[in-house]
């Protein structure tokens, strides 16, 4: 953003999910000292096993901010390994034998949530950080790709990218994210994102969202 620019305070109260199901276990299960196996809610996951469940909630960002989004404008919640698995048959990730996966890859991922969820989806890359406001105040939401360490921000964080939160508002003080790797009671529902901040975690892409109408250009 730039200086003196004023934006229009908007907060969409959007449902938050985690990655794991247990949001007040994240900081611990990023620490360490909480296996994601040992998580007591996996089985909520749609996974098979806590291997599997661990496997994806370590991956599953995009999954969690679709869950969101889904819940907000559906009042769906589907099961976050489900989401992936459907997102990995689409395209949206490549799991490889090795143990590997690419992804979220963009493009394919917002044309799984056209089809199979009938959401507005757009991939953009670029999408301007000063671009955000205006989406959000027009009903949208954005999956915007940051460096995780935002759910602490970090004061200089290795590249930016590599991890997608749900920018759900703004004001004139910072972006408003919904962070699925963020900590209880701090970085997770309504975390404000400084705009002066902003900057040094996200790459300058993400994936916009809407309600069906934006599809048709209402």
């Amino acid at each position: 953003m730039r200086q003196n620019d004023h934006v229009q305070p908007i907060s969409h109260p959007v449902p938050y999910y985690a990655q794991w199901e247990s949001p007040e276990l994240v900081a611990d299960i990023i620490a360490g000292t909480v296996e994601a196996e040992d998580d007591p809610r996996w089985e909520q996951s749609g996974a098979p096993d806590p291997a599997e469940y661990a496997f994806w909630s370590w991956r599953a960002c995009g999954m969690a901010c679709l869950r969101m989004a889904l819940d907000h404008w559906w009042g769906v919640a589907p099961p976050i390994v489900r989401l992936a698995r459907e997102s990995t048959d689409a395209g949206g990730y490549v799991r490889h034998p090795d143990g590997r996966l690419d992804g979220l890859i963009h493009a394919p991922f917002a044309a799984y949530v056209r089809s199979r969820w009938g959401l507005y989806a757009d991939a953009r890359s670029p999408l301007p950080a000063e671009e955000l406001p205006g989406h959000l105040a027009a009903g949208r939401l954005a999956m915007i790709s940051v460096h995780p360490s935002i759910r602490t921000l970090e004061p200089a964080p290795p590249r930016a990218g590599g991890h997608l939160v749900l920018a759900v508002g703004a004001d004139d003080e910072g972006l408003l994210v919904h962070n699925p790797s963020g900590f209880a009671g701090e970085s997770q529902q309504h975390a404000r994102v400084p705009w002066a901040d902003l900057g040094r975690f996200y790459a300058g892409r993400g994936i916009l969202l809407g309600p069906p109408q934006l599809e048709r250009g209402e």
